[in-house]
């Protein structure tokens, strides 16, 4: 069985409980010469919008808030009133009409920002269509979304995904926010070269600052696959093809992609953070969980999916 190249990062496939393929290659640290390791940490970029929705949902299920309640209602200060008709569940399914990171050219992706200066920079680009109406991806409609878990459970952001999702799962290699300091992360690189990180306390809250190992995130995926941490009701809204994304057969739910896969049923993701690539599928069908973690950029997320047909 051959596997595709990998020079620096984890590799992951599991059938059922069997792992097939357990791959770590490369550097994490060009500059120190460390090693990747199972223990070693990577930005999985916008696969956190997974944790986002899940932390949302779990708000839900305590009554804390609903997911047709108005952003504006779930934000400080006065929020747009042009925002006044997003619902969260528009922002969690790329439906609100706000635009992504190349929409904000204003916005420096490696920060730091503060908070409320970060929403008025979101605040002056109107909408590009009406609610409901379109589908286009947003982070910052997913940096809202941690805004308002934030407010609806009264702590911060980080500390309600390490108390509240990573510690129930036993993702222990897991995090949200910056790794300064934290002694077995991985650097980003581009050209082989290590490269700054994005702020991610910040600018990226919610839509791309969660660190995980290759094994975190593979029981991460447990969370759809076994129901784990969330209600029945609340894993079937997550999974749902709620709004489609206009590539075939392919819509969003809640943090997921939900659409076909090496031509087989799936739910995915990819990341792509500054020097970092990430990618998590799991596929229903044949019980098949597929983990990318990588500090170079120049890797091609989607083309690890070349595995599933090699076992």
């Amino acid at each position: 069985m051959s596997t595709p190249s990998l020079e620096r990062g984890v590799l992951l496939l599991a059938r059922g409980d069997e792992l097939l393929v357990d791959r770590v290659a490369g550097v994490a640290d060009e500059t120190s010469g460390r090693r990747c390791t199972p223990a070693t940490g990577f930005q999985i970029a916008s696969i956190s919008k997974q944790m986002a929705a899940v932390a949302v949902l779990l708000l839900a299920e305590r009554g804390a808030l609903s997911l047709s309640d108005p952003v504006v209602r779930r934000l400080p200060g006065t929020p747009p009133p042009q925002w006044s008709g997003i619902t969260l569940h528009h922002l969690l399914t790329h439906t609100s009409g706000l635009g992504h990171w190349e929409d904000y050219p204003a916005i420096d992706l490696h920060g730091p920002a503060e908070p409320d200066d970060l929403l008025d920079r979101f605040a002056a680009l109107p909408p590009l269509f009406r609610p409901g109406v379109g589908w286009h991806y947003s982070s910052p409609g997913y940096v809202l979304l941690a805004r308002t878990v934030e407010r609806a459970a009264d702590r911060q952001y980080a500390e309600f995904l390490a108390e509240e999702v990573f510690a129930p799962l036993g993702m222990t290699g897991s995090f949200a926010g910056s790794g300064d300091g934290r002694p077995d992360v991985a650097t980003g690189h581009e050209g082989g070269r290590p490269v700054p990180s994005w702020d991610l306390a910040t600018v990226s809250m919610g839509a791309g600052d969660v660190w995980c190992t290759g094994a975190d995130l593979l029981t991460w995926l447990d969370v759809p696959r076994r129901g784990r941490l969330l209600a029945p009701a609340s894993v079937a809204a997550m999974t749902a093809p709620h709004a489609p994304t206009g590539r075939p057969d392919e819509a969003y739910g809640y943090g997921f992609f939900v659409g076909p896969l090496a031509g087989r049923r799936a739910l995915h993701h990819s990341g792509d953070n500054g020097g970092y690539k990430a990618f998590a599928a799991w596929l229903p069908d044949s019980d098949e969980r597929l983990v990318l973690l990588t500090n170079q950029a120049e890797v091609d997320p989607v083309a690890v999916t070349s595995v599933l047909d090699t076992v």
